[in-house]
């Protein structure tokens, strides 16, 4: 025994996975209970099933496979729990019924359950062997309490997972626009710095647009919040569908969007500090960004009590270089690009941004 509880005092305090857990009791029970194989099954009870999780197989001639599946309601884990029945030597007899166990050919069966805190059975841990053993009480007693440490284990295990899930979903929710669902601004400046470091190991500048709703307080005022909140999702939805693979798009606030995505390789050095880069290809890499975000918020709109023709929003793009500008300096570059279109479809024609109502 006192090899068994130096086993014991070892493996516990060093497992890091129920597998690590399990696999050392399994072995101890095998060698405490002389039985040929030792077990621990989960049980869904939804599904009606019993899985064998973890096996120990002392005896090749007499083994319960990793990974078995059987109904619950064939098992002799279900007939032990239902008659308080511990242990048994002669299954044939007393649970012949058993289709599994028949075809196992087991006639030597003990276990003990595995319950969470508040009794919720969890799965099973067994021994069972091909002939007939006698177990003291000393060995349920031990298998009871493996049983527990496993039980506990698994708890602690649920805990940590969901514990993992809610910080997932606190973060998720903390970089995200509640009402489109898209990047909010601190996502957008995270993503903004990440592209910023690899373009300027690339040799590349990075592509940022801002798009303006042009006459959203229009459209608010007239159709209430809910109007509003319609067409800045449907905004979203087609900026999104103008997107090249590698860009992002998210929304910095009230109606204004943001595109972040790679640009071209910087043809030559030289430029002013803090300014979009030069050269052609770069300028036509502005060009096509500004082209694409814009054309797609061109058209009807068609909003639960209003169909609006939208002459489309003023989006300013500016291809930045990364040694001369962080993400706040390039956003307030897009920024001034977009008031610089602003004036250009002002100046152009002054009622060409404002909706047009359909009845």
């Amino acid at each position: 025994m006192d090899s068994f509880l130096s086993q014991l005092a070892q493996s516990v305090p060093a497992a890091q996975t129920l597998e690590q857990l399990t696999r050392p009791l399994l072995d101890i029970v095998g060698r405490l209970t002389g039985l040929e194989s030792a077990y621990l099954t989960t049980v869904d009870g939804e599904a009606g099933t019993q899985n064998v999780r973890y096996a120990s197989n002392r005896d090749e001639r007499f083994v319960i496979p990793e990974g078995l599946t059987v109904p619950w309601a064939d098992t002799l884990c279900k007939r032990a729990l239902e008659e308080g029945r511990a242990c048994t030597t002669d299954v044939p007899a007393r649970w012949g019924d058993s289709v599994a166990a028949r075809a196992l050919g087991i006639t030597t069966y003990v276990s003990a359950p595995v319950r969470t805190e508040a009794g919720a059975l969890l799965g099973t841990l067994c021994a069972a062997s091909a002939g007939a053993h006698e177990m003291s009480p000393e060995v349920q007693s031990v298998l009871a309490l493996f049983s527990k440490l496993i039980g506990s284990f698994i708890e602690r295990e649920r805990l940590v997972e969901q514990l993992s899930v809610a910080n997932a979903q606190l973060m998720a929710f903390a970089l995200t626009d509640a009402l489109t669902g898209l990047p909010n601004r601190r996502a957008l400046v995270d993503e903004l710095e990440r592209m910023l470091a690899r373009a300027a190991r690339d040799g590349r500048c990075v592509l940022v647009g801002l798009v303006d709703m042009d006459g959203f307080k229009g459209i608010n005022d007239t159709y209430g919040h809910d109007g509003g909140d319609e067409f800045l999702k449907e905004a979203a939805r087609r900026l999104s569908g103008s997107l090249r693979a590698g860009d992002v798009l998210g929304r910095i606030g009230g109606d204004e969007f943001l595109i972040v995505g790679p640009g071209p390789h910087i043809g030559r050095a030289g430029n002013e500090p803090g300014l979009p880069v030069d050269g052609c290809p770069i300028r036509q890499a502005e060009r096509a960004m500004q082209q694409r975000a814009a054309a797609s918020t061109v058209g009807l709109f068609e909003l639960t009590h209003a169909r609006l023709q939208y002459g489309g929003a003023s989006v300013g793009v500016a291809a930045v270089e990364p040694a001369s500008a962080d993400a706040a300096r390039a956003i307030r570059l897009a920024d001034a690009r977009m008031y610089e279109a602003k004036r250009e479809r002002r100046a152009a024609a002054p009622a060409a941004t404002l909706p047009v109502p359909f009845v």
